[in-house]
């Protein structure tokens, strides 16, 4: 049988070793059960909330020229978060005669490993959507608290700084330490 893998990883916040210990475990997924690996496909900071990655569109496009039997990922969620994106491209992969295989979740060929699988799926859409929200309450009070929520700052140096606070007044709310601790601006 022969194989490609495809291994992601969501933010810049995660690092190559993501991409590695994927890596790392589909090899050793295919080389116990005798699965010649073609090559990886790999996307870097890539939500698999939406189908908008590179390596992915070149992976399904290449699964029409029959190249290899397989798709390995590390788990179901490397491949699609959305149920939909996942029933659309396997449909897809079908048509051609390519799977996709968990080299860490053991999914059976039964009628027990659909509705495995679809669980799988739907507790992956499911915890994308629930973390979406954490996210933005985070986000949101750490706004009303006036706290900073994340992005890149730019390099300023304190005379900078200091200028801009000399001309730019931020409103009294912005100047609470914590709720109902007034502090003077500087």
């Amino acid at each position: 049988m022969k194989a490609v893998i495809y291994a992601r990883y969501s933010s810049d916040n995660q690092r190559e070793e993501s991409i590695e210990g994927q890596l790392r475990e589909c090899t050793a997924y295919c080389k116990k059960n005798n699965i010649t690996i073609l090559r990886t496909y790999i996307d870097r900071a890539m939500s698999a909330k939406t189908d908008h990655r590179p390596d992915f569109q070149r992976m399904i496009k290449d699964s029409a020229k029959g190249l290899f039997d397989v798709i390995i990922v590390w788990k179901l969620a490397r491949f699609a978060r959305t149920r939909y994106d996942s029933a659309h491209y396997k449909a897809q992969l079908r048509k051609y005669g390519v799977k996709v295989l968990s080299a860490t979740e053991n999914i059976s060929e039964g009628p027990e490993g659909i509705i495995l699988e679809s669980m799988l799926e739907g507790m992956a859409e499911y915890y994308s959507a629930e973390l979406s929200e954490k996210v933005i309450r985070g986000h949101t009070e750490n706004a009303l608290k006036c706290k900073y929520n994340g992005g890149t700052l730019s390099a300023m140096s304190s005379t900078r700084i200091n200028a801009i606070r000399s001309t730019h007044t931020p409103p009294p709310w912005c100047w609470r330490v914590s709720p109902g601790t007034p502090m003077e601006p500087p």
